[in-house]
């Protein structure tokens, strides 16, 4: 059976993959390629400190691959649930803030989706996997 840790971490990967491949598809938006070129996108200037912001921004989700999988169970669940909610929050906004393209709502459908599922299998995490881990292991070395 697949342990929580993985199952989170996998889910953050394939959260991580959709958010780049949506700026990458963002970038080929003619429209919109003009403007970060002209350095303002609706009315926000792209300067270094919006980039830093948005680097911090998608470190989240890189940082949460890593941590799903090394952090110990407490601080784990924790850490999924804050992250995911925070993640679904931003990304729910970020719909409402303009008017979106189709590729954006496609894309932010599925990264909500993802994010909301993250939070719900943290939150539901109970910890009993160490349990029933540990028993089948003195199972296996016992038999």
């Amino acid at each position: 059976m697949e342990s929580m840790k993985s199952k989170l971490s996998t889910l953050w990967i394939f959260a991580t993959l959709n958010y780049l491949y949506c700026d990458v598809v963002t970038l080929m938006d003619p429209e919109l390629l003009k403007k970060f070129m002209a350095g303002n996108i609706g009315g926000v200037d792209v300067t270094q400190g919006f980039l830093l912001a948005a680097g911090l921004l998608v470190e989240i989700p890189i940082s949460m691959v890593l941590l799903s999988g090394v952090l110990n169970y407490p601080a784990n669940r924790w850490a999924n649930v804050a992250a995911g909610a925070i993640m679904t929050a931003i990304q729910l906004a970020s719909l409402f803030a303009r008017t979106p393209a189709p590729y954006y709502v496609f894309f932010s459908a599925i990264e909500v989706a993802c994010t909301a599922l993250i939070v719900a299998y943290a939150w539901r995490w109970s910890g009993d996997e160490r349990v029933r881990s540990s028993a089948t292991r003195s199972l296996i070395t016992e038999g």
